[in-house]
């Protein structure tokens, strides 16, 4: 390397640095809380934030037996364990909950363990917020496992209310499986992994669905496919497959590999993180319905990687358009990154984990970040903190609070949930400036009738304190009239 080389190299490292500082000294951080043995620890999925404002999560250990919790926890840090597993006598109950549980329209929480349930393979089940837990499906319950083994992922709720995730392993060709679950529990496996030799279609999903616009689900699967590095597919409701993209297309894996968490931006493009790219340390993509990726961003441009790398889940899109992440290594301190990045590729660290003594602060970002609807961010780190068994903590950027829907979509005359803050005293709510009937259940969340009138576009709810805007805008869907 030339002389003039070094100094460029140096003097890019040192404008990043002055760069990060400078951003970072805008941020907020504070730690929330710090596990320790007997309330759980090791959380390994984001939070997410249920109709009471509060956050929920799951801790993959920890507990009274040991075997993983469900907790939920107040913004201001107040942590209540609702659940701790095996409880049942061969963890009929499940144990280990990798993922996440998702607050569903009937109020109660649902999610999956890794492993446990009557045949241990794994199970579906579902929480009350007072913590009263139901067994809904146990996976493993055919020969072979054929209905699949490990759903690590998670579920999502698909606009016909069902269920749908992917199992790590089993299906009838042993790769994983996609499938739907009723809120009952009625299992229908939708497809199997590596139905052909050397498995083009990709095999051994490890992250969850997103349902996009086109009422398609999108998901990755981090092996195999046309290249042996994963892939993005597509399957509708009734179980209709196909990929979308295969990567390492490129070179030396320059447009990633192994990808990780797909969510679907404002733009419609899905967006995603994976594994290799331009350094071999991990990519921010776009990936447009149709299937044309675009690398946003690859990480570790810079020497010592102190632009974070290793992304381990997926990226948010907050409330002023960009999106949000974290990388599990790299940065300041070696050990793990929240970052922001515009749709156009430039980043901003917002802060380096580690900074504090022993580690106080986490460490190990295995989860991505929520935006709470006050506007600051929420996450968990798998290490560190007090008791070095994992945090919850806080990131706030100055982003005002906002109303989240659910669903994001429906028909005209349904009625979907608002959660937010302060709706005690609203005045009014509208699709797209069309006035709906509401009723205001408590100052967190609220119930409204899409109206007539409404169409594709931002929820306003008018209350005390100021007008507040969703995150996303309602897709307004025609309803399909029935065949004659």
């Amino acid at each position: 390397m030339t002389k003039l080389n070094e100094w460029t190299t140096a003097c890019a490292v040192c404008l990043l640095w002055v760069a990060t500082s400078l951003a970072s000294s805008a941020q907020t951080f504070g730690t929330l809380y710090s596990f320790d043995a007997s309330d759980g620890h090791n959380p390994q999925d984001a939070l997410v934030q249920g109709f009471d404002g509060n956050f929920y999560g799951t801790t993959y250990y920890g507990g009274t037996h040991n075997f993983g919790t469900v907790f939920k926890i107040t913004p201001d840090g107040a942590l209540t364990t609702l659940y701790s597993f095996c409880m049942e006598t061969g963890c009929a109950d499940g144990k280990y909950p990798g993922a996440n549980v998702v607050q569903s329209t009937d109020g109660n929480l649902y999610g999956t363990t890794d492993y446990g349930g009557v045949y241990n393979g794994g199970e579906f089940f579902k929480i009350t917020s007072g913590g009263a837990l139901t067994v809904l499906y146990s996976f493993c319950a055919k020969a072979t496992c054929t209905d699949g083994e490990g759903p690590y992922t998670g579920v999502i709720q698909a606009t016909d209310g069902n269920f749908y995730g992917t199992t790590h392993s089993g299906g009838v060709y042993s790769s994983g499986s996609v499938f739907k679950l009723t809120p009952a529990g009625s299992l229908t496996t939708l497809y199997s992994f590596c139905a052909q030799s050397e498995c083009p279609d990709g095999r051994t999903p490890t992250a969850g669905l997103v349902q996009a616009t086109d009422g398609n689900l999108y998901g990755t699967t981090s092996l195999n496919g046309a290249n042996g590095y994963g892939t993005v597919f597509k399957i509708t409701t009734a179980g209709v497959f196909a990929l979308v993209y295969n990567f390492c297309a490129e070179t030396d894996c320059t447009d990633g590999k192994y990808p990780v968490g797909l969510i679907q931006g404002t733009d419609g493009s899905l967006y995603g993180t994976a594994g290799g790219g331009a350094y071999n340390q991990g990519t921010v993509f776009r990936l447009t319905l149709a299937g044309a990726l675009t690398t946003v961003y690859s990480f570790c441009p810079q020497t010592g990687c102190v632009d974070g790398s290793d992304p381990r889940s997926g990226v948010i899109q907050a409330t002023d358009g960009n999106f949000y992440g974290t990388t599990d290594t790299g940065g300041a301190y070696l050990e793990g990154t929240a970052f922001e990045i515009t749709p156009a590729g430039a980043l901003t660290i917002l802060y380096s984990f580690c900074a504090q003594s022993g580690c106080a602060d986490g460490l190990f970002l295995y989860a991505g970040l929520v935006q709470g609807t006050d506007g600051t961010f929420y996450g968990t780190t798998y290490k560190g903190g007090a008791h070095l068994d994992g945090t919850v903590f806080t990131l706030n950027t100055g982003l005002d609070p906002f109303v989240t829907l659910t669903p994001s979509s429906g028909i005209v005359h349904n009625i979907i949930g608002i959660i937010g803050q302060g709706f005690t005293g609203t005045t009014g709510v509208s699709f797209n400036g069309a006035a709906a009937n509401f009723s205001v259940v408590s100052d967190t969340y609220l119930t409204t009738t899409v109206p007539a009138t409404a169409s594709t576009g931002p929820v306003t709810v008018a209350t005390p304190d100021g007008t507040l805007t969703s995150n996303r805008p309602f897709l307004v869907v025609a309803k399909v009239s029935a065949r004659p």
